[in-house]
């Protein structure tokens, strides 16, 4: 049986308005072949179920996890940080794993705005990873449309896997595919929307597309490659 998860604080570097550290929780199984770090959307933190369902789906396929918080849910507020400090913990996550697991194969990345951010991060410096995981890349804010949240992609020179669902209301899969670099990749969950879930006449259960969620990510840390297709 794996153990619980571990809780622990991720260290900040000084800054205007940031806290000393922030929370995080890792879920290693016994023997994990690699590392994958969540970050959570806007609206949720890292004890979101989305995100703990994950971890755990992970790790019984040997893949292990660091959850951690932004400093606005660490403190238990609502009001998103600003964009520099949202950055800043995401280096301060990826330099701490590092620092944790040395010799293990780590991966960031996250849910929504938390996947968001890595990738912004990533494109103005590669992070200490061997790649990235986005689920639910969001491409525009609730109601609107346009391209420019993707614009970094470009950048980006890390393996990329994205996930998205074919009824995300933050993403039209038609306006985001020409944003994806030709290195990443794009896994399309059918039915699904930006939290992953699928109405009943789709057919397909929680169950299964959680389980898909787990294959595609614990394929792409086995060989991030080139970023050919995985669909």
């Amino acid at each position: 049986m794996d153990p619980s998860p571990e809780a622990f604080r991720i260290p900040l570097p000084p800054g205007a308005g940031a806290p000393d550290s922030v929370a995080a929780l890792a879920r290693v199984p016994a023997q994990p072949h690699a590392l994958v770090l969540l970050a959570h959307g806007a609206g949720a933190d890292m004890h979101h179920a989305f995100l703990a369902g994950l971890a755990e789906a992970l790790a019984q396929v040997g893949v292990a996890t660091m959850r951690y918080q932004f400093p606005y849910t660490d403190a238990g507020r609502r009001r998103i940080d600003p964009q520099p400090l949202l950055l800043a913990t995401v280096r301060a996550a990826a330099a701490t794993a590092a620092a944790r697991w040395p010799t293990l194969p780590r991966f960031a990345g996250g849910k929504s705005m938390g996947g968001r951010m890595t990738t912004l991060a990533s494109a103005s410096a590669p992070l200490p990873v061997r790649g990235l995981v986005v689920l639910g890349f969001p491409l525009h804010p609730r109601g609107q449309t346009g391209t420019t949240r993707a614009d970094h992609l470009a950048a980006i020179r890390q393996p990329l896997l994205l996930l998205q669902g074919t009824r995300d209301e933050l993403t039209e899969l038609q306006a985001l595919r020409p944003m994806v670099p030709q290195h990443a990749r794009l896994h399309v969950v059918e039915h699904a929307d930006h939290g992953f879930a699928v109405l009943r006449r789709s057919g397909r259960t929680a169950e299964q597309v959680q389980a898909e969620l787990r294959d595609a990510i614990a394929a792409f840390v086995r060989d991030p490659g080139d970023g050919a297709p995985l669909v």
